[in-house]
């Protein structure tokens, strides 16, 4: 896999140079990427912005029958690519499945989409006018994509980008670009024009820099941490793109007295550990009535124990390896941080030993309490598989702890009560809000954040709105 897709075939890097892609779980090199540079950009990004006048030319039915033919195409190799994904992230086989169905549905929603986008009449004050409200598509998009989930968040920025009839060059975590470089393949085989979808792999600060600079590239949507989000959004600003940013964020959970605890605890659990933990809407504070804390803390701490980090190509694996040792020492630090503050580790809290974890980056899930509020797992993003748990009064404590943070991503409340669900969905200061639900990112439904968790949204019909320029048109008739 050292070449990458550009204009329809396999290209290798202007510099010929490749790197290394390592398996998280034993240090074993997977294969090796391409390392692109700015001149790999710029060919990837003229290759799409040729690519504009056949994809203006299209119908919105062509698109959308385009969009289902790559499901299928995907579909048949799925499991192959799993695979892929498995060793290049660390995340178990499982999951890595749950991943590539999650993309696949996301593309077969803006396959039935790609047709049912409206304009609109206006009627004006003016005799013998009005106006109308044409949706054209912007023209050359960037989508970045980080590590963690790096299918599933690929595909939000591939499947409305080309519904509305743009073209695309995503740019892959620098870790994680071999499964990414394959589907994007895969998705060109549909019938798209050459140079529709391109996908390029190398760093950051070097192909995602001229992605972002670069006049030709109209819109920018990047999913990763809010630093560089942060450093994109000001880059696009002064030169007037069109750009989302989905950041990190610090979900909090609240569970009332009257939740049920046993629910409430299963989906807590899958919610905070599920990819170890290395996911923004993961949950990462967690509050609870004091009536049932005991109760829901024996609950969760009993599911949390029954992670055991293992091969994650193994099926019957629920948790692999981190993605990186930078990560496993970041979420590691933390949990140090927070003990040395007085918090108790109820459950794990350390890096693995042993023979069998010796070359991988494997980390004990662990369960806090008595976690201080300004301790870094609380004040920071975490992202790993360390979760704090605090004791508070009533629901107006709840929200008001919920609140105290930069991040304003996702959030839930477990209640019987709509009045506390309704109270909750009002005012606490996210962009999603999960009653009795699992954090989870539905296409159906527009996903982003507020604060330093980003501007804008990703999935449901409202995606389409940053794929799309409206332009008014004024007619007379008289």
């Amino acid at each position: 896999m050292a070449q990458m897709w550009i204009a329809g075939e396999w290209q290798d890097s202007a510099s010929g140079e490749t790197y290394d892609i390592i398996n998280p779980a034993n240090g074993e090199k997977v294969d090796n990427a391409p390392k692109g540079n700015a001149d790999d950009a710029r060919r990837a990004i003229a290759a799409a912005e040729a690519a504009l006048g056949a994809m203006a030319a299209s119908s919105a039915e062509q698109r959308g029958l385009w969009l289902e033919k790559m499901v299928e195409l995907v579909r048949e190799r799925k499991q192959e690519l799993a695979e892929t994904l498995t060793k290049e992230q660390g995340k178990p086989i499982g999951e890595a499945n749950t991943e590539m169905e999650h993309f696949l549905h996301g593309l077969h929603f803006y396959a039935g989409l790609a047709s049912k986008y409206r304009g609109s009449y206006v009627p004006l004050p003016a005799k013998d006018t009005y106006g109308i409200v044409m949706k054209q598509p912007i023209g050359v998009c960037a989508g970045i994509v980080p590590w963690n989930f790096p299918i599933t968040l690929m595909g939000t920025k591939i499947g409305p980008a080309i519904a509305a009839g743009n073209s695309i060059v995503v740019k892959p975590a620098s870790s994680t670009p071999l499964t990414a470089l394959k589907v994007c393949a895969l998705l060109s085989e549909a019938g798209v024009p050459k140079g529709a979808i391109n996908c390029i792999s190398g760093p950051g600060g070097v192909v995602g820099e001229e992605l972002v600079q670069n006049p030709k590239v109209r819109r920018v949507a990047f999913t990763g941490e809010s630093a560089t989000g942060r450093h994109i959004g000001e880059v696009c600003g002064r030169m007037l793109k069109r750009v989302t940013l989905e950041l990190g964020g610090s979900d909090p959970m609240i569970v009332c007295d009257d939740a049920n605890v046993e629910e409430a605890a299963k989906w807590g659990t899958i919610g905070r550990y599920y990819n170890n933990g290395q996911a923004c809407l993961a949950v990462k504070r967690v509050f609870v009535f004091d009536s049932v804390y005991e109760e829901f803390l024996d609950k969760l701490a009993a599911r949390v124990k029954r992670y055991k980090p293992a091969d994650p190509l193994n099926p019957k694996t629920w948790m692999g390896p981190m993605h990186s040792r930078a990560q496993r020492d970041e979420i590691g630090e933390q949990v140090e941080d927070a003990l040395a503050r007085g918090a108790k580790a109820v459950v794990g809290g350390q890096k693995l030993e042993g023979a069998e974890y010796a070359r991988g980056n494997w980390f004990a899930p662990a369960l806090l309490t008595d976690v201080p509020d300004d301790a870094r797992i609380v004040k920071e993003e975490s992202f790993g598989p360390a979760l704090p748990v605090f004791r508070v009064r009533d629901l107006d404590e709840a929200l008001e702890k919920a609140n105290a943070s930069d991040y304003g991503l996702g959030s839930s409340i477990w209640t019987r009560n709509l009045g506390n669900a309704y109270k909750a969905a009002e005012r606490i200061e996210a962009g999603n809000v999960w009653v009795n639900s699992l954090h989870y990112g539905y296409d159906e439904m527009p996903f982003g954040g507020v604060k330093a968790s980003g501007i804008g949204r990703e999935h449901g019909p409202e995606a389409l709105d940053y794929y799309l320029e409206p332009k008014g048109v004024v007619l007379n008739v008289g």
